[in-house]
């Protein structure tokens, strides 16, 4: 596996956070661009879009490494709830809402991959339906066990749920499938899909953001216990180890005990 992840902690969102997530994520783009000459990421919702917004919506310094080349992106969904593109709800319409709609028309738009809205009554033929279109970009040309995502931007809720992969859920014995079906989730909308943990650490990086002091609790427990290690975040940490960056703000780390960094290399 490697090293541990990394832990990233930042004093203010805006002023530091964000500009080294932009360093980040464009790392990882132009890593992408040079391997096969497509940027394919998979993205969560709650505050992450925004956070992702403020990032990537920021002036460049003008170099060829500090640009984002949106027309090369393919935008995936880590998961999503099984409701219409344009519900509150909908992590595309979040997506869309924070960063797609205001990307500068110079910059060009990424290829987006939302769920198939005619599904949205049947959680599992809508999963069924995404893993399709997973197949059709990932394994077109070979048989592939599992799809390579460059990136996965993740968020971590308060118990620990990262995707919608929950604590003790059977979801997360799954081995084979690539995007699995839950119908119900503890946290509201019941019904949503989402990639399976074995295609979350196949990814060649991830990239968790969690900010703010109601993380604190569960980054403690993630990063310091055996049992926290269980939890779907922990289990990302354990199982991709270095392949994790952690973007924090001090907020959301203070009291953690584990060796963090104050910006991205």
């Amino acid at each position: 596996m490697g090293g541990p992840p990394n832990l990233y902690s930042f004093q203010d969102v805006d002023k530091d956070l964000a500009p080294n997530l932009r360093k980040y994520v464009l790392e990882q783009q132009n890593e992408a661009l040079a391997r096969h000459g497509v940027f394919r990421v998979a993205v969560s919702g709650g505050s992450l879009p925004k956070t992702l917004a403020k990032a990537l919506l920021a002036p460049s310094n003008g170099s060829k490494d500090d640009t984002p080349e949106f027309s090369k992106w393919e935008v995936f969904y880590a998961d999503e709830r099984c409701v219409p593109l344009d519900h509150e709800d909908s992590n595309h319409n979040l997506v869309k809402q924070d960063l797609l709609d205001r990307i500068p028309q110079e910059l060009g738009q990424p290829k987006v991959y939302p769920i198939d809205e005619q599904y949205l009554d049947d959680p599992k033929e809508c999963a069924d339906q995404y893993e399709k279109t997973l197949v059709s970009i990932f394994a077109a040309r070979d048989s592939v066990k599992l799809p390579l995502f460059d990136l996965l931007l993740l968020g971590c809720g308060p118990d620990g749920h990262t995707c919608s992969l929950f604590p003790d859920h059977p979801l997360l014995r799954e081995q084979d499938a690539w995007v699995l079906s839950i119908s119900d989730s503890p946290k509201p909308p019941p019904k949503r899909i989402t990639l399976s943990l074995p295609v979350v650490l196949h990814a060649a990086k991830i990239g968790f953001v969690a900010t703010g002091g109601g993380k604190k609790d569960i980054l403690k427990k993630i990063f310091e216990t055996e049992q926290g290690g269980n939890l779907p975040s922990g289990l990302v940490n354990r199982g991709a180890g270095e392949k994790v960056s952690w973007f924090c703000d001090a907020s959301a780390t203070e009291g953690v005990n584990f060796p963090r960094r104050g910006s991205v290399m």
